[in-house]
C-alpha cells in the first residue's frame, strides 16, 4: 500500500490516505508539484496558512536500485515565488518506501508558536514538542535526535536559518552514516518548514517490511543489469574517483568557471580546487577522509566524499562542485580548507551553499570583503551565526543581499542565484536558467555534457528542451540524475523497474508523459502566481558583457526560447 499522511498544524490532527490506483505512478516530483498546483493558491503568502510543504518518495523508494532513493521536497517556494521541488539524496526517501509511504503533507499553521518533531514508525505518526530544539545547530541537532529517537532513524531538518525563515535556508537530510548533509539546499524551503514550526521529520522503519515488490525476479534481473552498466561506464568511472569536483577542469576549459562574481569564466587558482588536488589532499590527509562514498542505499557510482582537516578529522561531507565552484572561484578563493569550512558552517546553520556564496561574492563585489578574502568569508558566516542584522541580509540569499548592498551585478533568475556554470560560455544552460519553472537551477535541465557547441547559440533550445524534460523524469522517479549515462542505450530499464515494483505497465514513453505534464503543470502554477515570459530572462549583463574567457555573451535568439515548452 502506498500511504500519504497529512499533518493539519492548526488543530495538531493526522490522517492518511490510500494513493489511487490511477495514480501510483505519480511519484517525487510529479507528486509534490501536482499537490502544489492543486491545492496551494498561487497567489498565496509563502508563509501563510495555505502553502504546502510535501515530501514525496520516488518510485523506486525502498529497495536498493541503485541512485534511485532520492527525496522530493515541494512547497511555493519562499525565495523565488515560484512552484519549487528540491530534491537530494540519502537515506530519507528510502525509510519512506520501507514504511510504505508515498508522501507526507504539512498544512496550515499551528495555532500557537511553538516547535514540533513529526514522528513517524511502521505503527505511529505523531507531533512531538521541540521547543528545547530552538536555535540548535543542524548537527547537534540530529545528535540530539538520535539519542532520543535511536540511532537507526533517518531525519529531514531544518537548521536556526530554518526557524528564522531566511529565505536561503534549505533542509538537510541524513546519509547512510547519519550525517545530516544531504541537501534540498534550493528554494528556500527551510523557511517554509520553519514557518509550519517543524523542526525535523524523523522515520523510525524498524519492523517494516516494505515496498511490496510485485515481481522480484524482473527486478533482480534488471537492477543486476543497471549495476553492471555503471561500473563499466567510464564516464560514471570517473564521478567515482574524482566525484563532482571533475567538473572543475571542464567548466574551467570552456570558461564556463564562475569567477569572481561571474566576472569570467576560468579562474587562476582552478588547479588548487579541482578533482584531482581533491582527491589528492583526501588520500594524503587518511583518517576520517573518503574520496569515494555513497550517500544513499544501494548506490555504485559513489560520487560523494569526506573531506578531512589537515589531522584527518571530518570535516566535511561531501565537498561538492557547486560549492567548490560558488564558494570558491566565483569568491576569488582557492583553497579546499577554507571552502570545507564554508560549506560545513552553510550545513551546521542550515543554508544552501549555492545561494549563499552568490551572497558572499555580491558581498565582496559591493566591497564589504576582498575578493581572495577566505577569512573574511568565514567572519560572514559569523555573522548569520551570531543573528546579527548583516547576518539576516545574507541569509536572505544573494538577491537581495545584492539589492540591500546596491550591487547592479547579480548572477540570479526568479530570485535565485546560479549554479556554477556561466550560462554565456554554456548556452544550454543559460536557456535552462532562465526558462526554468523554478529559478536558476543547473539540475533543472543540465546541458554540459550533451553534444552540443556550448559556445554557439545554435541548438541550445532543443538541447536544453531535452535535459529538462529528462531531468524531470528523473526527479519523478526518484533517480540520481548520474545514472542517466548508464540507461544511454537501455532506456526501457527505468519503465521495467517500476512495472516489477508497482506491477503497473509502465514504458519509458510514460515516464516521458509524466515529465511533460509536470513542467506543464508547474509553469501553469507560475502564470497564475503572476510570472510571464518577460521573467524567463538572463539579468541583462550576461548579454552585453563578454565573458572574457569564452569571449562570448549569451545571445539565444528569445523568441525560440519562447518556445522551449511547445510540446
Amino acid at each position: 500500500m502506498s500511504r500519504v499522511i497529512r499533518v493539519q498544524l492548526e488543530t495538531g490532527k493526522i490522517y492518511e490516505e490510500t494513493v489511487p490506483a490511477d495514480q501510483i505512478l505519480i511519484a517525487g516530483r510529479a507528486l509534490t508539484s501536482k499537490l502544489v498546483a492543486e491545492e496551494v493558491e498561487p497567489t498565496c503568502d509563502v508563509f501563510g496558512p495555505s502553502n504546502k510543504l510535501v515530501f514525496a518518495a520516488g518510485l523506486y523508494a525502498g529497495t536498493t536500485v541503485s541512485c534511485g532513493n532520492r527525496i522530493s521536497i515541494g512547497g511555493k517556494s519562499p525565495l523565488t515565488g515560484t512552484i519549487k521541488e528540491s530534491n537530494a539524496g540519502g537515506n530519507v526517501a528510502h525509510k519512506m518506501g520501507k514504511l510504505g509511504i508515498r508522501a507526507i503533507v504539512l498544512e496550515g499553521l499551528p495555532a500557537e508558536e511553538k516547535l514540533q518533531i513529526l514522528h513517524v514508525t511502521k505503527d505511529t505518526v505523531k507531533l512531538v514538542p521541540a521547543d528545547d530544539y530552538k536555535e540548535m545547530p543542524v548537527f547537534q541537532s540530529a545528535d540530539k535526535l538520535r539519542q532520543q529517537f535511536g540511532e537507526k532513524i533517518a531525519i529531514s531538518m531544518i537548521g536556526p536559518t530554518g526557524e528564522r525563515k531566511s529565505a536561503a535556508s534549505g533542509i538537510a537530510n541524513t546519509d547512510n552514516e547519519g550525517r545530516p548533509a544531504r541537501y534540498c539546499g534550493r528554494g528556500g524551503l527551510g523557511a517554509l518548514m520553519g514557518s509550519k514550526g517543524i523542526k525535523a521529520l524523523v522515520l523510525d522503519d524498524n519492523q517494516a517490511t516494505g515496498p511490496e515488490i510485485k515481481n522480484q525476479e524482473m527486478l533482480k534481473n534488471v537492477r543486476s543489469s543497471l549495476s553492471k552498466e555503471i561500473l563499466q561506464n567510464e564516464a560514471l568511472g570517473r564521478f567515482t574517483k574524482y566525484g563532482t569536483a571533475g567538473m572543475v577542469d571542464v567548466t574551467n576549459n570552456l570558461g564556463a568557471l564562475p569567477t569572481k562574481n561571474f566576472s569570467r569564466g576560468s579562474f587562476d587558482l582552478a588547479e588548487q580546487i579541482n578533482g584531482n588536488k581533491l582527491h589528492e589532499v583526501i588520500t594524503q590527509r587518511g583518517g576520517d577522509g573518503n574520496p569515494s562514498h555513497a550517500c544513499m542505499p544501494g548506490c555504485v557510482i559513489r560520487c560523494s566524499n569526506v573531506f578531512p582537516n589537515a589531522s584527518g578529522k571530518e570535516v566535511v561531507a561531501p565537498l561538492e562542485y557547486e560549492t567548490i565552484s560558488l564558494m570558491g572561484s566565483n569568491c576569488g578563493i582557492g583553497n579546499l580548507d577554507i571552502i570545507a569550512e564554508l560549506n560545513y558552517r552553510c550545513n551546521n546553520l542550515g543554508l544552501d551553499t549555492i545561494d549563499m556564496g552568490g551572497a558572499i561574492a555580491v558581498a565582496m563585489e559591493a566591497g564589504v570583503i576582498e575578493f581572495g578574502d577566505g577569512e573574511g568569508a568565514i567572519k560572514l558566516m559569523e555573522e548569520i551565526e551570531q543573528n546579527t542584522y548583516l547576518g539576516r541580509i545574507l541569509a536572505s540569499g544573494g538577491v537581495r543581499t545584492g539589492q540591500v548592498l546596491g550591487v547592479r551585478r547579480i548572477p540570479a533568475v526568479k530570485g535565485q542565484i546560479m549554479a556554477a556554470y556561466d550560462p554565456r560560455a554554456v548556452k544550454g544552460l543559460g536557456v535552462t536558467y532562465s526558462t526554468s519553472t523554478m529559478g536558476a537551477d543547473h539540475t533543472a535541465g543540465q546541458t554540459v555534457r550533451m553534444p552540443v557547441e556550448h559556445h554557439s547559440p545554435e541548438g541550445q533550445v532543443e538541447t536544453s528542451r531535452k535535459a529538462q524534460i529528462t531531468n524531470t523524469m528523473h526527479d519523478c522517479i526518484g533517480t540520481c540524475l548520474f545514472v542517466n549515462g548508464a540507461f544511454a542505450n537501455h532506456q526501457e530499464w527505468l519503465g521495467e523497474m517500476v512495472t516489477a515494483i508497482h506491477g503497473e505497465t509502465c514504458t519509458y514513453e510514460d515516464l516521458q508523459n509524466i515529465s511533460k505534464q509536470t513542467l506543464l503543470l508547474e509553469r501553469e502554477f507560475n502564470r497564475k502566481a503572476g510570472f510571464s515570459d518577460n521573467d524567463d530572462r538572463l539579468p541583462e549583463f550576461f548579454y552585453t558583457e563578454e565573458n572574457p574567457d569564452s569571449g562570448t555573451v549569451f545571445d539565444v535568439p528569445e523568441d525560440e526560447i519562447r518556445k522551449i515548452f511547445d510540446f
